[in-house]
């Protein structure tokens, strides 16, 4: 890795729950080695609790965050753009790498609640730490 931070901005659609947690997990297990920002494409009023909470069973805060939208000027700064899920649509732009991140999605298979949401932690933070590697 590089001894300048990289850029990473992680995009949902709601920025509520996966792009956020995607967030404070890279936050947690990279330092200040990458600046990590969040965003939406169409973002909700608030956070997924069930994500919030998840995270705090790691011992992961996500900190003041709220949900926020993704903007020209997020994108222009990021060094790589990571979306959560199919929904979310980002323009690609000259210099940016951009990633899509299909997650697990475990209510396919009948399983809600906080099982769901440990499910798709554990997910996102096995993604966060191989990109760490990659970086």
């Amino acid at each position: 890795m590089t001894s300048t931070p990289r850029d990473i901005v992680f995009v949902c659609q709601k920025n509520g729950g996966k792009s956020q947690m995607a967030a404070a997990l890279m936050r947690s297990i990279a330092g200040p080695r990458v600046h990590v920002t969040s965003a939406g494409t169409k973002p909700g009023a608030a956070l997924n609790q069930q994500s919030v909470d998840s995270l705090a069973e790691i011992g992961v805060s996500v900190g003041d965050e709220h949900p926020k939208q993704l903007t020209p000027e997020m994108i222009d700064a990021a060094d790589l753009i990571v979306v959560l899920g199919a929904e979310a649509r980002v323009p690609a732009t000259a210099g940016v790498e951009l990633e899509t991140w299909i997650t697990d999605e475990p209510s396919e298979r009948g399983i809600e609640g906080m099982e769901r949401m440990r499910l798709v932690r554990d997910d996102i933070r096995a993604r966060v730490s191989d990109l760490l590697t990659r970086l």
